[in-house]
C-alpha cells in the first residue's frame, strides 16, 4: 500500500512537472511568435525607407562614374539610350514571370499614357539632366535635384495626392520639413564658408577638361529636368491606379525611354555616327552600372515606394543624395570640403526628419480612424420599414 501510494504521488508529481514544462514551452513559443511578428511588421514598415536610402546611395555613385565617362568622350544622350536598354533587359524577365497573371491588358490609350510617362521620366528628363551634368558639375546638378521635393509636394497637394492639414502638428511638420530642406539646399549651394582640412590625398582624380562649357545652358537644363521630374513623380500615382503592374511599368518605361532617347540622339548626332560607339572601359562600366542599378533596380524601387508611400515621401530623400555626393567627393576624391556643405547637410537632415515624422503621423491617424469606426449599434441602424398588409389591401387591384 505504501509503495503504491508513493508510486501514485511520484507519477502525479511527474505529470505536474511535465505539464509545467509544456506550459513554459507553449509560453516561449507564443513569445517568440509575437517577437517574430513584431520584427516582420517593423521590417515591412521600414522597407520603403531602406529602399530609398539604397536608391540615393547608388545614384550618388552614378554621379562620379558618369562624370568620369563623360570626361573620356562618352556622349550623354548615347549613354542614356544604352543605360535604359540595359535596365529594361534586367527587369523584363521579372515582370514577365511575376506579373503574368496580374498585368492589365495594354490598350491603345494605356500605351499612349505609358509613352508620355516614359517621356517625362526618361526621354526628356534624363537627357536634359545628364546634358546639364556635361555643362556644369556633379555638385551643382546634385544640388539642383533638391528642388524636386518642394515642387512635388506642391503638385501633390494640388492634385490631392497628399493630405495637408496645417491645423495639425503633422501637417505643419511636412510643410516645415520641406521648407527647412530647401533652406539646407540653398545653404549648401550658395554658402561656402571656410575650407575643412583634408585628411589625406586621394589617388583618384577626375579631369575637368570637357566640363563647364556653358554654365548658363547647363543651369537651364538642370532646372527644366527637375521640373519635368517633379511632374513625373506626381504622375506615378495616377499611373499606378490605372496600370498597377509595377515591374511591367518599369520595363515599359525603360524600353520606351530608350527608344525616345535614341530618336533624339539620332537627330542631334546625325553627323557624328562615331558617337554611338563606346570603346572606353570607363564608359562601358558606367553604362552597365547605371543600367543595372539606376535604370533597372532604382526605377522599380521608386515606383514601388511611390505606390506604398506617395510621391512626396520618395522625393524627400533627394537631399540625401546631395549629402552623399559631398561626402564621397571629400573622402574618395579628396575634394575640398567647406563649412557651408556641412551646415547645409545638417539642415537637410533636420528637414528630412521633420517630413518623415509628419508622414508617419498621417499613417498613425489613418490607422486610428479605421479602428475608431464602431459598428452601428441597434439604435443607430436603420430598422427596415414594415408595412402591414391586410386582406382588403390584397384584394385591391
Amino acid at each position: 500500500m505504501l509503495s503504491a501510494s508513493s508510486t501514485i504521488k511520484g507519477s502525479t508529481a511527474f505529470y505536474a512537472l511535465n505539464l509545467q514544462v509544456r506550459e513554459k514551452k507553449l509560453h516561449l513559443q507564443q513569445v517568440m511568435a509575437v517577437e517574430v511578428f513584431a520584427l516582420g511588421a517593423t521590417c515591412r514598415r521600414i522597407k520603403p525607407h531602406i529602399m530609398m536610402v539604397l536608391v540615393q546611395l547608388s545614384s550618388a555613385l552614378v554621379y562620379f562614374i558618369t562624370e568620369a565617362a563623360f570626361d573620356q568622350g562618352l556622349n550623354p544622350h548615347v549613354y542614356v539610350t544604352y543605360r535604359h536598354i540595359v535596365g529594361g533587359i534586367l527587369v523584363l524577365p521579372f515582370a514577365y514571370f511575376f506579373e503574368k497573371k496580374t498585368r492589365p491588358k495594354l490598350t491603345v490609350t494605356m500605351f499612349v499614357e505609358i509613352f508620355l510617362f516614359s517621356l517625362l521620366g526618361v526621354g526628356l528628363t534624363v537627357n536634359m539632366y545628364f546634358a546639364s551634368l556635361n555643362f556644369t558639375s556633379s555638385a551643382f546638378v546634385s544640388a539642383t535635384v533638391n528642388t524636386i521635393p518642394s515642387m512635388t509636394f506642391i503638385l501633390a497637394v494640388i492634385f490631392r495626392q497628399e493630405v495637408l492639414n496645417i491645423r495639425n502638428s503633422h501637417g505643419l511638420a511636412k510643410v516645415l520639413g520641406t521648407t527647412v530642406s530647401l533652406v539646407g539646399v540653398m545653404t549648401l549651394t550658395l554658402y561656402r564658408g571656410p575650407a575643412v582640412k583634408s585628411l589625406w590625398n586621394s589617388s583618384v582624380h577626375l579631369s575637368k577638361n570637357t566640363f563647364h562649357k556653358n554654365w548658363m545652358t547647363g543651369s537651364a537644363l538642370a532646372v527644366a529636368s527637375c521640373t519635368s521630374w517633379a511632374i513625373w513623380f506626381t504622375m506615378q500615382g495616377f499611373m499606378l491606379t490605372r496600370y498597377p503592374a509595377q515591374l511591367s511599368l518599369a520595363t515599359w518605361t525603360n524600353f520606351l525611354g530608350a527608344a525616345q532617347s535614341a530618336v533624339f540622339t539620332a537627330i542631334v548626332m546625325r553627323h557624328e555616327p562615331a558617337a554611338w560607339s563606346c570603346t572606353s572601359l570607363v564608359g562601358l562600366g558606367s553604362i552597365l552600372f547605371s543600367g543595372v542599378f539606376s535604370s533597372g533596380l532604382n526605377t522599380s524601387m521608386l515606383i514601388w515606394c511611390t505606390k506604398e508611400k506617395g510621391p512626396v515621401f520618395v522625393t524627400m530623400f533627394c537631399p540625401l543624395q546631395t549629402l552623399l555626393v559631398v561626402v564621397f567627393a571629400y573622402f574618395i576624391l579628396s575634394d575640398r570640403l567647406f563649412m557651408g556643405s556641412i551646415i547645409g547637410g545638417a539642415i537637410i537632415i533636420i528637414g528630412l526628419y521633420l517630413l518623415l515624422w509628419g508622414k508617419g503621423g498621417d499613417r498613425e491617424e489613418c490607422i486610428k480612424s479605421q479602428q475608431q469606426q464602431p459598428n452601428l449599434s441597434r439604435t443607430e441602424q436603420k430598422e427596415p420599414d414594415l408595412k402591414i398588409v391586410t386582406v382588403a389591401d390584397m384584394d385591391q387591384p
